[in-house]
């Protein structure tokens, strides 16, 4: 009798917990169930455009790893001209599917042939580890970009301009000062990779805790030589709380809603927005800013929004770069409204601005 009772009470406890466990699970899908992405002011990151065509293309960068983006096409553009192009790239650990397509489509609408492409590391193109940091890549790939562009028959090569949303507007500025092909640079919610990981949002992160990082990051290298599990960092938060920040919430509702949610095949929803720890510190080294002023007379036009928490990186490049130039700051904006709001997004000024910048000499 002692026996089957204490088998009874193992049973009771185990039904107990997977009770509770499945309580816990409920909880959990009710709270993501009962959450509702904010799509004011337009949002539609998946927008798709009936104006324009769209083909998936490849190319090499100069480190033979395979590039993958989409050129989009305005529908009855002349294949027999040269047009001239942009290219777009994506916010930092995000994919094309992820704003630079819908910036991308919006431009081809205004006659532009348009490349939206993913940077080494991350979505469909080529690179390991997986979400692996490399800002001189990553500027290579912008490169690279031109080079397939200015091969085309219908795009005019000396007409090739560039946007780059959040970290890739940084990327875009590093590959112009050593790229004299890229004839307008556009940049959109702009983040220095660089400054954000040494100095923190207005300079906030102490030197003591930038050392900190770096000596997590050197430790985890042997782990990871060692056959260690890789770690990641910084990137998207997968829940909200009640002690979330703003801008936790602000990434959150684009990143982790089908507002913007993408999770490229082979990945996987844990994944997404965050590089690895190990490569992340290499953005300490990163100073997209220095000789800013050399792309100069190149037009640079810097567009941010009035309430965005990257607003002082649009501002920090425009001071230092040289004419002409320009700061659009976009009212009543925040950081992630222009990723994909379309009421908010300035595409009457990003379209005029290179339909000025790469028209024909």
């Amino acid at each position: 009798m002692k026996k089957k009772s204490i088998i009874k009470r193992v049973l009771t406890v185990i039904a107990l917990v997977l009770l509770l466990s499945a309580t816990i699970v409920a909880a959990k899908t009710s709270v993501v169930a009962a959450y509702t992405p904010d799509l004011s002011n337009g949002a539609d990151n998946f927008y798709k455009s009936n104006k324009v065509t769209m083909k998936k293309v490849e190319f090499k960068n100069q480190y033979n790893m395979n590039v993958v983006g989409n050129l989009f096409i305005p529908k009855g553009l002349k294949k027999n001209t040269k047009n001239p192009a942009i290219i777009v790239g994506h916010p930092m650990g995000a994919v094309k599917e992820q704003s630079a397509n819908l910036y991308a489509q919006k431009m081809a609408e205004q006659g532009f042939v348009t490349l939206s492409l993913d940077l080494s590391f991350w979505g469909e193109s080529e690179g390991q580890p997986r979400n692996a940091v490399s800002p001189d890549i990553y500027a290579e790939d912008f490169s690279a970009a031109v080079d397939f562009l200015g091969t085309r028959s219908f795009v005019d090569k000396d007409r090739i301009g560039v946007i780059g949303i959040c970290g890739s507007g940084s990327f875009a500025i590093s590959a112009a000062k050593i790229d004299p092909r890229l004839k307008a640079i556009a940049t959109v919610s702009m983040y220095d990779m660089g400054a954000a990981n040494r100095n923190g949002l207005k300079h906030s992160q102490t030197l003591e805790q930038r050392k900190k990082i770096l000596e997590e990051a050197a430790e985890q290298r042997y782990v990871e030589f060692t056959g260690g599990k890789t770690k990641y960092t910084s990137g998207t938060v997968h829940e909200l709380n009640e002690n979330s920040t703003a801008i936790e919430r602000e990434f959150y509702d684009f990143y982790r809603t089908p507002r913007g949610e993408f999770t490229p095949k082979g990945s996987s929803p844990e994944l997404t927005t965050h590089p690895t720890l190990t490569s992340n510190v290499k953005f300490m080294n990163f100073y997209p800013f220095a000789d800013i002023e050399t792309i100069s007379p190149r037009p640079m036009l810097f567009i941010t929004g009035e309430n965005a928490h990257s607003r002082e990186f649009s501002e920090d490049a425009y001071k230092l770069a040289a004419e002409p130039k320009e700061l659009y700051i976009v009212p009543g904006a925040g950081h992630v409204d222009l990723y994909d709001r379309v009421n908010l997004i300035p595409f009457d000024k990003l379209t005029s601005f290179f339909k000025e910048n790469l028209k024909k000499q």
